[in-house]
């Protein structure tokens, strides 16, 4: 298809004229991740946002103001979390192409270099969800001259939208099964850019993705200010004993890259699978492991607002002198599954527990960014999100308390290139 001329800028209503410019970025970037706004992020707050918060409001049977009351907008923001934990966001610095983008890495965990080595592909299991960036340059490459090719090639690819504008360009449509989705910015003579494929059957999920994974792409990143260090080859983090067989679970970001993964003092553990932002690890050989019997949790709160919890975790190395002890900290959990206190570095995976005794979340302490700007953040990985994906590998939870919860917590170690 011919090049499409690209939406008019957006002029901010009125209601919105005096809400605060990061608000009005943070209020649009959850919209994409509920589904309701597929436009620019920005700071101006135009009609097309305007009316994709009334369609919240309307699906959460709210009156269709425009403007969101605070109890509202907490159940937004807990959507969209929720949203983003249930595909592992993460941003990410790619050195094979350069860029900085954002990534479902619990959807698409699988990392390879990309053919050509200009590039990263990530993959799910069967390859139902696929991601490649790229990186192209040379006296002939040019922004139209990519665009072209990008909207043609290969030939199983049906492009059903196509718009440059400026010094970047957006295609998308259909490839043989897949959906795909194409992003790229051109300076001088190199081009670089990301591309999302996945199963018509996932687009539900992934049509919000697209658009945030959109919205978060920086193609020449200036400086990493701000952003996540690069990771440690060796970091420390915390899992929860689920099953009496060696089933235990963390958060999948603090496996991420991992070339192995052990569990201290008791060998090396099998990554089976990821979903939620979590990861499940099996230790073989292990019996009679004290486990945690999983409480209550929705998939955008971990526990009712303001409840109090207890972390119960093993903190990095560093932090307590080469030491290995597990530590609780008091903290009470938010809208979102937010909460009010940092966990300590170690913390990634760590459980939550309530007055019972009993899981409610599991702490997710790496760096979050939503799809535009935004800040780093932590909270909690619900218990629903846990007890799906121990069904889903046929594994029953435990029933009965831990004598000690200390006990069913234990440090696991990654190890990467």
């Amino acid at each position: 298809p011919a090049a499409q001329k690209p939406p008019p800028k957006p002029v901010t209503v009125p209601a919105w004229a005096g809400v605060a410019e990061a608000e009005r970025i943070a209020v649009q970037s959850d919209l994409i991740w509920t589904g309701d706004y597929n436009g620019v992020i920005g700071p101006e707050f135009g009609e097309r946002a305007f009316t994709a918060v009334k369609a919240f409001q309307k699906r959460y049977g709210y009156k269709e103001t425009g403007m969101l009351e605070p109890a509202e907008r907490s159940r937004l923001a807990a959507a969209a979390q929720a949203a983003q934990a249930h595909v592992g966001w993460t941003m990410r610095d790619d050195r094979a192409s350069g860029v900085r983008l954002g990534l479902p890495a619990g959807l698409a965990p699988k990392a390879s270099p990309a053919a050509g080595g200009n590039g990263t592909h990530w993959q799910s299991g069967k390859g139902e969800v696929q991601v490649d960036t790229f990186r192209i340059s040379g006296p002939d490459v040019s922004l139209s001259r990519a665009f072209e090719q990008q909207k043609k090639e290969p030939k199983t690819r049906k492009a059903d939208y196509a718009v440059m504008k400026g010094d970047f360009f957006v295609v998308s449509g259909f490839q043989g099964l897949k959906k795909f989705y194409v992003r790229a910015h051109g300076r001088g003579t190199e081009v670089r850019g990301m591309a999302l494929f996945y199963d018509q059957s996932l687009e539900g999920t992934l049509d919000p993705v697209a658009v945030a994974m959109s919205s978060a792409f920086v193609p020449f990143p200036e400086s990493t200010a701000g952003m996540p260090a690069p990771r440690r080859r060796v970091e420390y983090a915390s899992a929860v004993v689920v099953g009496p067989s060696g089933d235990l679970v963390t958060e999948a970001r603090a496996l991420e890259q991992c070339r192995s993964v052990q569990v201290a003092g008791r060998g090396y553990a099998e990554i089976r699978t990821t979903g939620d932002g979590l990861a499940l690890l099996r230790l073989y050989g292990a019996h009679g492991l004290a486990a945690l019997p999983l409480g209550t949790g929705s998939p955008g709160l971990a526990g009712p607002p303001g409840d109090s919890v207890t972390l119960v975790g093993i903190a990095d190395p560093d932090r307590q002198d080469g030491g290995a002890a597990v530590t609780t900290l008091a903290a009470r959990s938010g809208p979102g599954g937010t909460l009010s206190v940092p966990p300590p570095t170690g913390f990634s995976g760590a459980a939550a527990i309530d007055a019972g005794g009993r899981l409610t979340g599991v702490v997710r302490a790496a760096p979050t960014q939503v799809a535009g700007p935004g800040a780093a953040g932590t909270g909690l990985i619900p218990a629903d999100a846990v007890r799906r994906l121990l069904e889903a590998n046929g594994i029953t939870p435990a029933t009965s308390s831990a004598a000690d919860p200390k006990t069913a917590v234990l440090r696991v170690i990654c190890v990467r290139d």
